[in-house]
Parts: structure tokens; sequence; C-alpha cells
């Protein structure tokens, strides 16, 4: 069975995608710690992040590179960190996680609710900006 994650890259569930290309794909959390928290995945789905070829790998750190940049200057924040813990849905994945406060880069910190309208206008900004 296809995880959430592969569903939303075939387009079987709607996400509030901020970068695409033709192997990786980054979207808002929906369940946020922080106002412009994005997952980034592999299209190809693969449990576990470092079950990924090395290839695979290395191109999901430079798409997520250039999503951190397009983060940190649409998104107020200190920094972006990067969180792996690859429990929450078996498909590989990273959190960007614009932040503060360090305490802030955490998927186990208190959630944050959105509107619809929200969530569209923070992706958005950062599609403009990648």
């Amino acid at each position: 069975m296809a995880s959430i994650f592969t569903r939303i890259v075939n387009g079987e569930i709607p996400c509030y995608k901020v970068a695409e290309n033709e192997d990786f794909l980054a979207f808002l959390d929906i369940n946020p710690v922080a106002k412009g928290h994005t997952l980034i995945i592999p299209k190809k789905e693969v449990d576990y992040l470092f079950d990924l070829d090395d290839e695979t790998l290395a191109g999901l750190m430079t798409f997520a590179k250039k999503v951190a940049h397009a983060l940190d200057k649409a998104i107020e924040c200190k920094r972006v960190g990067v969180t792996v813990v690859g429990t929450e849905v078996p498909h590989a994945h990273i959190h960007l996680i614009p932040f503060q406060r360090e305490t802030q880069v955490s998927v186990t910190a208190p959630k944050l609710s959105f509107t619809k309208e929200e969530m569209a206008a923070i992706a958005t900004s950062v599609v403009a900006l990648v």
C-alpha cells in the first residue's frame, strides 16, 4: 500500500506545494510546529532515509537547500532547521523548520494551526522564491 506521501506525489491527496522537480517534492506540513514547516521527500517511495541510494540522498539534500533558502527569505526566522525522525510516515523525508529559538526545531513541539488561506499564502510566498 502506498504511503500518504506517495499518494500526495500521485495527486490523490492535495498539498500546499512549495517546490517540485522530477525527483523531489516539498510541501507544507499540515501539522506544523512553526510557520513554514516544510516536508521534503523523494518521489520514489523508500521507507528509511539512509536506505536511499547515494545519488538520491545527495539530490534530496541539494533540493532541500534551495527550499531552505526560500523559506529563510519568505518566513521571518533566525534560521531554518533540519530534522529527520522518519517514523511518522514510512517514506523517507526531512523536516525544514523555520525557527527563532532552537527549542522550536522539534517535531514533538506543540502543533500550530493555520487556516487554508494562511497555508496557501505561505506556500505562495515560498514558491515565488525557490
